[in-house]
């Protein structure tokens, strides 16, 4: 799977969990340079709280474009160490 946003590559692996439709990539699997810590958080009740990355590309910038849980609740502890996408970040085959 490839995560792309503005023609460029953002993330790519094999190594994809879905949960509620959303695919998780391996943190090692993104190109961390193009994301930027964002202060935004919100709670979901059985995953926890959700912190969340601006994804940049250039002068472009998606804000909380991807989102991870930094320590996820038991049962969503298999999305531990990965990043998720949205708002116009393209997932793929």
């Amino acid at each position: 799977m490839k995560a792309i946003w503005k023609n460029s590559l953002i993330a790519e692996s094999d190594d994809i969990i879905e949960v509620e439709g959303n695919c998780y990539f391996p943190a090692a699997s993104v190109n961390h340079q193009f994301l930027r810590a964002s202060n935004s958080h919100t709670v979901c009740p059985w995953k926890g709280e959700a912190s969340y990355y601006d994804v940049v590309v250039g002068n472009d910038v998606n804000r909380d474009a991807a989102w991870y849980y930094p320590e996820p609740k038991a049962k969503a502890l298999n999305i531990k160490n990965r990043i998720a996408f949205w708002r116009g970040v393209e997932v793929t085959e």
